[in-house]
């Protein structure tokens, strides 16, 4: 199983002896959930209002992206950034031009806001994918009462739990894991695995 550490200059084993015990001990619960083939997905909970591509198509997607950007030591909480340039270049690949919007997620329970951070997501035309917000509780940062869906629709039907506000100040960073490992797996998985009519 290949695990990268958030950390460019240091190994995975050596950024977690950095950890605090309470990080430490998500990280060995995720370790043992990649060994047993048990990690969360985002199509388990997706809320698909989508026109593009075929819904098995989506789900497949979607939940490969995951999957690849989830090979990061501390899983896929705050890969947010990672997930949308992966997931906008298999859109490209895929002729569905799409691009990569940064700024802030704020999450609402009851129109009461409860939480704020630096997000990252993608839009297509009319569309948002709000995709990788599923394993948002496995970050000690979030609060509990945060609990929102994947989204994958139109922006007019985003969800009321959640509102995206972009920064167009904001610059998307160049990612060494997406380029060098995760988009040629993904291309690879696109080719042999979805059913996209030529």
């Amino acid at each position: 199983m290949r695990e990268i550490s958030p950390a460019e200059n240091m190994t995975a084993e050596e950024y977690l002896e950095l950890l605090p015990n309470e990080f430490r001990e998500i990280v060995n619960k995720i370790r043992e959930e990649k060994k047993n083939g048990k990690r969360p997905v985002p199509s388990s909970n997706l809320i698909d209002k989508s026109n593009l591509l075929e819904q098995k198509n989506r789900s497949k997607l979607i939940d490969q992206v995951a999957l690849l950007v989830d090979e990061n030591l501390a899983g896929r909480s705050e890969m947010c950034i990672q997930f949308a340039i992966l997931l906008s270049r298999a859109l490209e690949y895929l002729k569905l031009p799409s691009k990569i919007k940064m700024g802030t997620a704020m999450y609402f329970d009851s129109g009461k806001e409860i939480f704020r951070w630096d997000h990252c997501w993608v839009r297509i035309g009319d569309e948002v994918i709000d995709g990788n917000v599923d394993i948002l509780y496995e970050n000690p940062m979030v609060p509990e009462s945060v609990k929102v869906q994947p989204y994958w629709g139109s922006i007019k039907l985003t969800p009321p739990d959640r509102r995206l506000r972009e920064n167009r100040n904001m610059s998307i960073p160049d990612d060494t894991d997406v380029e060098n490992f995760w988009w040629p797996d993904l291309k690879k998985f696109i080719d042999n695995e979805l059913s996209i009519a030529n």
